[in-house]
C-alpha cells in the first residue's frame, strides 16, 4: 500500500469505529482525570496521610484504565496489518496482558537509548563539566561583587567546555532516541501482529522489520504523520484560541489522532506480512 492511500485509509479509519473512538475517549479522559487527581491528592498527602492512600489509589486506577487503552492502540494496529475495516470485539479481560506489554516495551526502548545517552554523556565527560562550571562560578563570584571581572566573561569562560559537551551529547542523544522511537513503533506492530512480548523486544527483528520495509517509506510516512498532527493542532488552537468553549472537543480530536497514528503504523507493518 502506497502512502497516500495509507495516510488516506487511518484518517478516516476512527469515524469508522465510533463506538470504540468514544470508549477510547472516555477511558482517556478518564485516566487523565485520575492521574492528575492522584498526584494531587499525594501531593497534599505529605501532611495527610489518608491523603497518600487515596492519592495512591486514584494512580491505581489510572493505570487500570491506562492498560485499557493501550489494547485499544494495539488493535487498532493490528486492524491495519490484517486490512481490517473494523476493530474485534472488545474484550476488557485481554486488555490487561495487552496493555502491560505495550507499557513494557515502552520502557525497554527508552531505556536502552537513556543508558546510550549517559554513556555518551560520560564520555563527553559532561557530568565533570557540569561540576567544573559550578566551582567556576563559585571563584569567580567574588571577583563579580568587587567588579574585577564581568559576569559575561566569567560565566563563558566557566561554560564553554559545558556548551561543548552538551552539544554533542544532546545531539547523539536526540539521534539515538529518534532511531529507538522506529524501533519501537515496530515492536508494537510485532507485537500486535504476533501477540509475542518475547518478538516485540528483539530490537533486530524490529530494525530488519524497518529495512523490510523501507527506511525511506517509514521516515516519509513518520514526517507526514507529524505534519498532519502539527497541521491539525495548529488550526485547533488558533480556533480554541477565539472560541474557548470548543476547547471541549479535544476530548474526541485527540483520541482520534491517536487511533490515525496507529492505523496508519499497521498499514505500513501489511506490507511486510
Amino acid at each position: 500500500m502506497d502512502i497516500t492511500e495509507i495516510i488516506k485509509n487511518a484518517f478516516l479509519f476512527p469515524s469508522k469505529n465510533l463506538e470504540t473512538l468514544s470508549i477510547y475517549a472516555i477511558l482517556t479522559l478518564l485516566s487523565g482525570a485520575f492521574a492528575i487527581e492522584g498526584i494531587v491528592t499525594l501531593i497534599f498527602g505529605i501532611i495527610d496521610i489518608g491523603n497518600l492512600v487515596i492519592g495512591a489509589i486514584y494512580i491505581i486506577i489510572a493505570i487500570i484504565i491506562g492498560l485499557i487503552t493501550r489494547r485499544i492502540s494495539i488493535q487498532c494496529i493490528k486492524s491495519g496489518i490484517d486490512l481490517e475495516e473494523k476493530l474485534p470485539d472488545f474484550n476488557w479481560w485481554q486488555s490487561f496482558g495487552t496493555g502491560f506489554s505495550k507499557i513494557v516495551i515502552t520502557i525497554y526502548y527508552f531505556l536502552i537509548p537513556a543508558i546510550l545517552v549517559v554513556l555518551i554523556g560520560l564520555i563527553t565527560n559532561i557530568f565533570g563539566n557540569i561540576m567544573k562550571f559550578a566551582q567556576e562560578l563559585y571563584l569567580q563570584a567574588p571577583h563579580i561583587l568587587m567588579g574585577t571581572a564581568s559576569v559575561r566573561d566569567a560565566i563563558y569562560h566557566a561554560a564553554f567546555p559545558l556548551l561543548i559537551s552538551l552539544a554533542i551529547t544532546i545531539s547523539i542523544g536526540a539521534i539515538i532516541f529518534l532511531i529507538f522511537s522506529f524501533f519501537q513503533a515496530m515492536a508494537e506492530a510485532r507485537l500486535a501482529h504476533t501477540g509475542s512480548l518475547k518478538t516485540a523486544l528483539n530490537i533486530y527483528g524490529s530494525a530488519k522489520d524497518i529495512s523490510r520495509i523501507g527506511v525511506g517509506k517509514v521516515i516519509l510516512l513518520s514526517i507526514l504523520i507529524f505534519v498532519i498532527y502539527s497541521i491539525i493542532e495548529t488550526v485547533l488552537a488558533v480556533i480554541f484560541d477565539q472560541f474557548l468553549v470548543l476547547s471541549i472537543l479535544t476530548i474526541i480530536i485527540t483520541p482520534y489522532l491517536g487511533l490515525f497514528g496507529q492505523r496508519a503504523l499497521g498499514l505500513l507493518y501489511s506490507d511486510i506480512v
